[in-house]
């Protein structure tokens, strides 16, 4: 399904289960990713609750003619969906960039959020000198030109070993980012900086961090936790950048249980 929001931006989406009035979980992809990442995740939470899912501005099947130029602007084009959608309060699933648009969709319209999953993810991501050299690496070369480092730190060496079919796909989803869409969200992150307004979160809020994730290591994430109000830190051992991928079980319980805490 598609949804064209009022800047004129055409987010493509997927909703399970709204009709049933059980609670509501929006999920928020990685830069570089589509909503595919959260499929096995989706497959373990079954009826429980109702899901939305979409593809970021630049991502997946969404459009990127108007390409992300802020974090507000993810963050507003997940609001415009959910009230679209009539959905009033949900719990905000976030991984990676996701985790900055979910902290920045709390800063702009708290209303719409009863509870915070934030995964491998900050308050301020990375220095503007490290986007700063992704982004020209990129823009000259398309994704492509990163794809094989960015694969290294996504999972742990044994389960790519394991998972070449799998590795595969998630290669060619990455290769397929638009460089606009990339770019635009890298040059977002570089100058987000949530640090104050995440003092002010005032739902349940878990951060989770990946025990072998060299991007977001526990300390990092640590920090984060350490900011937000009443905030839990849980660390998947084992995992990579993207634990709903490689450890799905453990991820989905630590989100049915942030659910269960959640008004």
């Amino acid at each position: 399904m598609f949804y064209k929001t009022p800047e004129g931006v055409s987010l493509h989406y997927q909703t399970h289960n709204l009709a049933s009035g059980k609670p509501v979980i929006a999920f928020i992809n990685a830069v570089g990713t589509d909503m595919r990442i959260w499929d096995k995740v989706v497959d373990r939470l079954g009826d429980q609750f109702g899901l939305v899912l979409h593809d970021l501005r630049g991502h997946g099947l969404s459009g990127d003619a108007v390409p992300a130029t802020s974090i507000k602007d993810h963050a507003n084009d997940l609001a415009a969906l959910l009230v679209h959608l009539s959905v009033d309060k949900s719990i905000i699933c976030s991984i990676s960039a996701g985790g900055v648009v979910a902290q920045g969709l709390y800063a702009e319209r708290p209303e719409l959020v009863c509870g915070l999953m934030l995964c491998g993810t900050a308050n301020k991501v990375g220095t503007p000198d490290m986007w700063n050299a992704r982004i020209e690496t990129v823009s000259a070369g398309g994704v492509e030109a990163i794809v094989d480092g960015v694969m290294d730190k996504w999972f742990t060496a044994a389960y790519r070993a394991e998972n070449d079919a799998e590795m595969a796909g998630i290669r060619k989803m990455l290769i397929q980012t638009s460089t606009a869409g990339y770019c635009g969200t890298c040059a977002a992150l570089r100058d987000a900086d949530f640090t104050e307004s995440d003092r002010n979160i005032a739902v349940p809020t878990l951060c989770v961090a990946g025990g072998a994730d060299p991007i977001s290591p526990e300390a990092v994430v640590q920090g984060l936790a350490d900011i937000v109000p009443g905030a839990a830190l849980h660390v998947v051992d084992d995992a990579g950048h993207l634990p709903c991928m490689d450890h799905p079980d453990a991820f989905t319980a630590l989100l049915s249980d942030l659910a269960g805490r959640c008004n």
